[in-house]
């Protein structure tokens, strides 16, 4: 997308988050926003949400194939270029494509463990080497209660969830020593345009599980992101998996 107009103010450094037009991604890119980065949120296919998450939030916008390794460096590129180097990542973006494992097609399960995992991957890949370089980074993988517990009908979502998790622990411990942090947030059930579009009775039975006794606020998941992507706050947490779901799963 070539309307971002005049970059938002970097502030305290340019964040990128993926899927960071909607959902829990609109929530991190508003509240790291608010914080003073420069935030470049991407996205993939909703040109109107990337316009409506620009106008609310002030974030410059890109749209981009996370599951693509060149369109990810490209896309990460530009972004350095416009705005400066990534101070911090946020891997948000993420699909699901249920079904028992004994009917899953192999394009569902591809889909699912590329956008969720590889993008990982060819995200961290295309800042990581210049976070060395600048001797300083914030990476946060967005993972998910199902990765922790598994879940009926998604094991190709609670494969690429926990294939997350190993993943971010072992780049923490190659990064630790430049001043790098990743960590995990492991979101339960979160009220969005998605589960609110969930009959009622499947909403019912989703809370009757969660001891708390409602869904999560995207606003509370992008609140421990801001955390972890504080500068001081954050500086001594790495490798950890934070768990988010009203008691749902005690990990």
């Amino acid at each position: 997308m070539e309307e971002n107009g005049l970059m938002a103010k970097v502030g305290k450094g340019v964040a990128i988050v993926t899927g960071g037009t909607r959902g829990i991604g609109l929530a991190i890119t508003r509240v790291l926003a608010r914080d003073g980065f420069g935030v470049a949120a991407i996205y993939h296919g909703n040109d109107q949400a990337a316009k409506d998450c620009r106008k609310q939030t002030g974030a410059a916008v890109y749209k981009a194939d996370v599951v693509d390794f060149d369109s990810c460096a490209a896309v990460c590129k530009k972004i350095a270029g416009d705005m400066g180097a990534a101070a911090v990542l946020v891997n948000n973006a993420g699909i699901t494509r249920d079904g028992m494992l004994h009917k899953m097609d192999p394009e569902n399960w591809h889909a699912v463990i590329e956008t969720n995992l590889t993008s990982c991957y060819n995200m961290c890949r295309a800042v990581v080497s210049g976070m060395r370089e600048a001797g300083y980074g914030r990476i946060v993988n967005i993972s998910s209660v199902n990765g922790q517990k598994g879940q009926l009908g998604q094991a190709n979502y609670a494969a690429a969830k926990a294939g997350m998790i190993g993943f971010s622990k072992a780049l923490a411990l190659e990064s630790a020593a430049k001043n790098i942090t990743v960590n995990v947030i492991c979101p339960g059930y979160i009220r969005t345009e998605m589960t609110e579009s969930m009959p009622p009775n499947v909403l019912d039975n989703i809370i009757r599980q969660i001891p708390a006794g409602r869904m999560g606020a995207p606003e509370e998941i992008a609140e421990m992101v801001a955390y972890l992507a504080d500068r001081e706050k954050g500086a001594f947490v790495n490798g950890a998996t934070f768990s988010i779901n009203g008691g749902q799963y005690m990990a």
